[in-house]
């Protein structure tokens, strides 16, 4: 098969990419390298059957030619991070929304046969129910959560006008070696592989007593390959561990000492997917536990030396206009 990966280069793309070309497919990666890093591809540098084009998705004309005689498109290309979308909006729309657009009539015009899309859990905002299913209210409580969503609406409009075969997969909180190092206090992982190499204490936001659905990475590739291999079409599924940790049983899992931070406001004590929809459509489950998924990630921790060292001093600085905005609004 020919396959396209808009965002190959980053965090979950590149893994993807290696699923892909592991079971000996030809893959094109579309990457402005933004967020994504080149070193994430380099195992596959002298692949023949890797094409990795610098091209940003929002600009339709430079990604219209890379579309043809493709077979399938996973679209991962985005922007993360809740307070940069807070700062800079337009941003998040330009590449989340302006982006998705772009992908999606370019699959439309060139006779793509199935466009995979990346959604985010986020837009369940503080669900009110626990496992939270993909018929849960949406209630985005930041432009990145609103632009992700709005990006799958996006694709799955041009499911129902255009007949574009497509999947919206809602990805929980997904883990694993190469995870963002980067942005305005990043991703919790990257933020504590970083601490534990520089033997700072862990930045525990709250009582660290709130839980997340943390997934694997190569767990959630998967679920994208069998959702292009799939005759399923025009349907939402969330994609999580179908469990959820509590962050002081990370902690606990890596070892370390903990320095505790202010709760940030608009975020949910908890995240836990019902998945018992792509279980039972895809026959997809998550096969690796959280225990061997942190064990994978600190035998990997070297990925992470150079990835920005996380202080209290160095968040409450990054984070300082996400709690004036909210307190604004009277969220706080």
């Amino acid at each position: 098969m020919r396959y396209l990966v808009t965002g190959g280069a980053g965090f979950i793309g590149s893994h993807l990419v290696d699923l892909l070309l592991e079971n000996g497919h030809n893959v094109i990666v579309l990457d402005n390298f933004s967020t994504g890093r080149r070193e994430n591809l380099m195992q596959h540098q002298d692949n023949r059957s890797l094409t990795l084009i610098k091209a940003d998705i929002s600009i339709f004309k430079e990604i219209m030619p890379y579309f043809q005689n493709v077979d399938a498109v996973f679209h991962l290309a985005a922007l993360a991070d809740i307070v940069p979308s807070i700062v800079n909006p337009l941003a998040y729309y330009k590449s989340n929304v302006s982006g998705t657009v772009c992908v999606a009539e370019a699959c439309r015009l060139s006779g793509v046969k199935k466009l995979v899309y990346a959604a985010s859990s986020s837009c369940y905002g503080i669900a009110d129910i626990y496992p939270t299913p993909e018929t849960a209210v949406i209630r985005p409580e930041y432009p990145y959560a609103l632009t992700k969503f709005l990006g799958e609406q996006i694709v799955l409009h041009w499911s129902k006008v255009y007949k574009l075969a497509v999947i919206s997969l809602r990805l929980f909180n997904v883990y694993g070696p190469r995870s963002r190092t980067s942005g305005t206090y990043g991703a919790v992982f990257g933020v504590f592989l970083a601490q534990k190499l520089n033997n700072k204490p862990f930045t525990v936001v709250g009582d660290g007593n709130q839980t997340r659905d943390f997934v694997y990475v190569t767990d959630v590739v998967g679920a994208f390959l069998k959702a292009a291999e799939s005759d399923c079409q025009g349907q939402i599924l969330n994609v999580g561990s179908g469990n959820t940790y509590s962050i002081n049983r990370l902690v606990e899992l890596m070892g370390g000492d903990i320095t505790y931070i202010p709760k940030r406001p608009g975020e949910p004590t908890a995240t836990l997917a019902d998945i018992s929809k792509i279980k039972k459509i895809l026959k997809w489950q998550p096969e690796i536990s959280f225990e061997e998924g942190v064990k994978n990630m600190l035998k990997n921790i070297n990925y992470w030396k150079n990835a920005p060292l996380w202080t209290p001093e160095k968040i409450k600085g990054a984070t300082k206009e996400w709690f004036e905005y909210l307190s604004k609004e009277g969220q706080i």
